[in-house]
């Protein structure tokens, strides 16, 4: 996932220290270095919730197209996803660092991170292996290790039941309608503002004055002979997210490495003899728009330990697409 450096605990604990880099920095940098400085300030002041991590807020991103190890992302608002396959999770390395939309990473809490879903956004992970079912926040990018789905956090990991194991088989869909409040509450906390257009009006005398906490003023040009109006914006916060732990009726569920689906079945076979000899291997023919996809898979295979091996032999000999599969 993509984190940034947080500045040392140590400037927390010992202000005077903090002080005195902060005039070390006045008297060799420009203004450029005053900048510098007061944002130092503005993060040794940041309050401090439970386990001594900060408490400051992100942004919502969605994100540009990116890169990682060879492999493209796609980031995009889709409230309708929905996917399979292989949950890990992730803790102490990243605990009090920032995650991908500025906020502050707690192991403690209910969030994940996910490669292309926005943030923040609302998921439920179930587990396929024992039903456990819980509502995760999306404010981090990642996993970024091939054949992974979404990265939980470690108190994530011990709801559904995986802590130990390091990873399990699960079933993500996001959810629309808090994913949207959790997209208009992020934005209204960091202030991105639309500016409301003033209404045509017979031309009057006004005084201008500060608006009041919670409204904008907009202004309209002298030209247009309208008044100042003051708009009340509506206070927005974040839903609420379930933090019980449902279970589910599961089915039982496999892995395979799926190594391409074609419209020429001659192209299907082809893909067949390349990976015969690495495990089970399978062709099924399906529908898509009324046009015939013939898939070849391995599988389905015992474990995630031994998928892992597999898909790893896989794109050794070349077949960059392959993926992981639950079903």
């Amino acid at each position: 996932m993509f984190t940034a450096t947080e500045m040392s605990p140590t400037f927390a604990q010992h202000p005077w220290s903090l002080r005195a880099v902060i005039f070390l920095m006045l008297g060799s940098f420009t203004l450029v270095g005053c900048a510098e400085t007061e944002f130092l300030i503005h993060t040794a002041k940041q309050a401090r919730g439970k386990d001594g991590i900060s408490t400051d807020g992100g942004r919502y991103k969605v994100g540009s197209p990116y890169q990682i190890k060879g492999t493209w992302y796609y980031p995009a608002e889709d409230y309708a996803y929905s996917e399979t396959g292989i949950a890990s999770w992730y803790g102490p390395n990243f605990h009090g660092k920032k995650t991908a939309n500025g906020e502050t990473y707690n192991q403690n809490d209910l969030t994940a991170a996910h490669r292309t879903l926005p943030l923040p956004s609302a998921v439920r992970v179930t587990n396929l292996e024992n039903g456990r079912s819980i509502v995760l926040r999306i404010n981090d990018r990642g996993p970024f290790a091939r054949g992974r789905i979404i990265d939980v956090s470690r108190q994530g990991a011990q709801l559904l039941g995986f802590q130990k194991q390091g990873v399990a088989k699960v079933r993500v869909d996001v959810l629309p309608d808090e994913s949207r409040q959790l997209k208009v509450a992020a934005i209204n906390g960091s202030h991105q503002q639309i500016p409301a257009r003033a209404s045509p009006r017979e031309a009057v005398v006004s005084q201008p004055l500060p608006p009041a906490k919670g409204q904008v003023i907009s202004i309209a040009p002298a030209t247009a002979q309208a008044p100042i109006r003051v708009e009340t914006l509506p206070r927005v916060t974040e839903p609420e997210l379930p933090q019980e732990v449902d279970v589910l009726p599961v089915s039982p569920t496999g892995i395979y490495v799926q190594t391409g689906a074609f419209s020429r079945l001659e192209n299907a076979l082809r893909m067949r003899d390349k990976i015969y000899g690495m495990g089970p291997t399978q062709i099924s023919r399906f529908a898509v728009s009324g046009k015939e996809i013939y898939r070849v898979r391995i599988g389905p295979l015992d474990s995630v330990k031994v998928a892992d091996a597999t898909l790893t032999r896989v794109l050794g000999a070349g077949v960059s697409e392959a993926q992981l599969i639950v079903e």
